[in-house]
Order: C-alpha cells, then sequence, then structure tokens
C-alpha cells in the first residue's frame, strides 16, 4: 500500500497573512493618497493584459492604450526620482552645515497646549506669562488637579524690573503697561493656587532681572521631554523666534537650558505678603 504524503498547511496562514498585510498597506496608502500613480499603473496593465488576452479590442486600442500605461509609469518615475534628488541635496546640505534656521526656528507653538496635557512637570520662564497663563490656565489648573506640578517664574512686580522690561520693549516710556500686564497674571495665579491640592505642587518665583529668553519645559527629567526656547526680540514687536529641544535629538544644548532654567528659578523669590498674595 502505497502511502501519499502529507500536504502541510502550516505555509497557508503565513500567505494569507501576508495577503492581509498587503492589503492593509494598499488601503493605507489609498487613504493618505500616496502611491496612487503605482496603483493605478498595476490596475492600467492588468486591465489591458486582461483585454489583450480576450480579444476585446484591436490593435491600435490596445498599442494606443500600453503607450499610455509607459507614459504614467514614467511620470511616476520621474517623480520618485526628483524626491530622491530634493532629499538627497538635503543630505548633502545638512553634511556640510548648510541649515536654514527655517529647519529649526518656528514663529509659535501650536501644539503647546495638547503636550501640556499630558504633562506631569511644567516649568515656565517668561517676563510677565500674560499670553502664556491665559492659553493654558484652564490646562494647568486641570494638570494641578490630576497631580501634576507647575512652577512658574515671572519679573518681580515690584522695583525696578518692570521700568526695565518696559525699556527693552516697543514702549521704553511706559512701564505702568507692564505692571498692569504682571496684575492680570497675578490673578490668574491666584486662580491656579485655589485649585484643590494646589498647595504642595504649584511653586511661584519673582524675578529681579528681566530673563533674556523665555522657557516652557515639559517633563524635562523623562527622556520623552522637551523644552521650548523663546528667543526674545528687542525693541521689536515682529515676535518670537521659537527653539524647540528634545533630549535624545539635542542632548548637550537640551541639557543646557534645562540648567538655565534651574539657575534662574535659584534667583527668584517666593511671593509673600508684600506681594498681597497671603
Amino acid at each position: 500500500m502505497r502511502c501519499e504524503p502529507a500536504i502541510s498547511t502550516e505555509a497557508y496562514p503565513d500567505r494569507t497573512l501576508t495577503r492581509m498585510r498587503f492589503l492593509r498597506r494598499v488601503g493605507r496608502d489609498l487613504s493618505r493618497g500616496e502611491n496612487l500613480e503605482i496603483y493605478s499603473t498595476a490596475l492600467l496593465s492588468l486591465a489591458l493584459a486582461v483585454l489583450g488576452a480576450l480579444d476585446l479590442v484591436g490593435d491600435k486600442t490596445l498599442a494606443a492604450a500600453t503607450l499610455a500605461t509607459l507614459a504614467l509609469l514614467a511620470g511616476s518615475l520621474l517623480g520618485s526620482r526628483r524626491q530622491l534628488t530634493d532629499l538627497s541635496e538635503q543630505v548633502r546640505s545638512r553634511a556640510a552645515g548648510e541649515v536654514s534656521a527655517a529647519d529649526f526656528l518656528a514663529h509659535d507653538k501650536p501644539e503647546l497646549l495638547q503636550q501640556v496635557r499630558g504633562a506631569q512637570d511644567i516649568r515656565i520662564v517668561g517676563v510677565t506669562l500674560g499670553r502664556t497663563l491665559r492659553n493654558l490656565i484652564d490646562e494647568l489648573r486641570s494638570r494641578l488637579a490630576a497631580g501634576a506640578t507647575v512652577k512658574p517664574a515671572l519679573i518681580d512686580p515690584h522695583g525696578s524690573t518692570p521700568a526695565e522690561a518696559a525699556r527693552r520693549s516697543t514702549m521704553p516710556d511706559r512701564p505702568g503697561v507692564y505692571e498692569n500686564r504682571l496684575r492680570s497674571s497675578l490673578d490668574l495665579l491666584r486662580e491656579l493656587a485655589e485649585t484643590p491640592g494646589a498647595q504642595d505642587r504649584l511653586e511661584i518665583r519673582f524675578l529681579p532681572f528681566v530673563p533674556a529668553f523665555g522657557l516652557v519645559l515639559l517633563d524635562p527629567q523623562r527622556p520623552d521631554g522637551l523644552i521650548h526656547v523663546d528667543i526674545y526680540s528687542h525693541n521689536s514687536a515682529t515676535g518670537d523666534a521659537v527653539l524647540t529641544l528634545r533630549p535624545g535629538r539635542d542632548g548637550e544644548w537640551y541639557e543646557n537650558f534645562r540648567s538655565e532654567f534651574d539657575r534662574v528659578w535659584e534667583s527668584g523669590r517666593v511671593p509673600g505678603p508684600p506681594d498681597e498674595w497671603a
């Protein structure tokens, strides 16, 4: 009696899994609008092959369609080559040190609200922090209630610091503007201080000088932390440049600005009764 060799079915799950992965990749590309020319060329080529095999179209039509398919394929290859050329030029420029400032500087921090939303350690340095506190007040209150620590540092409302901030701005003869901004910021900080549990997690420092730059540090001790650096302009209303640093990518400079926060923080004083804080 001859025994037939058993047919292994172990390969079939692998084939099914491969097909499923391929179909998912195709669906993802189509939903993103990627590689459409490649899929169009493949589909058109398959259609021409079927029509030619079944003799459903004439030779002239088939030849014209084939040329159109080749033109579509050539266009796809040309686009891919152009992308590779652009990428190669960017790599060569970076290797030669020819990096544009636009590659690492921005005009704002558009994702700051979402970034703060997941942070447990929030540290902020600025002049009056007026806009920052207004934009983040709800999220900061929520983070405090969730157990996060918040450490803002801003210029001292007493003494000559507001006048110095005015001299560096577009309103050198109007120190009262900065005093008003500080009053608004202090009101927001008092509101934060009323958050349940904030007494142990909210710390504030008043700086006896105008900081040369602004800082927003989010979980700076963690590997996925980040630091936003606002490079302040002098006597200009054109806006500040923003530099974003991450520990894995910008190691030395990340550590530098993290240490800068510590030095600025140590230079500040804790609010007390003279500030009508208590």
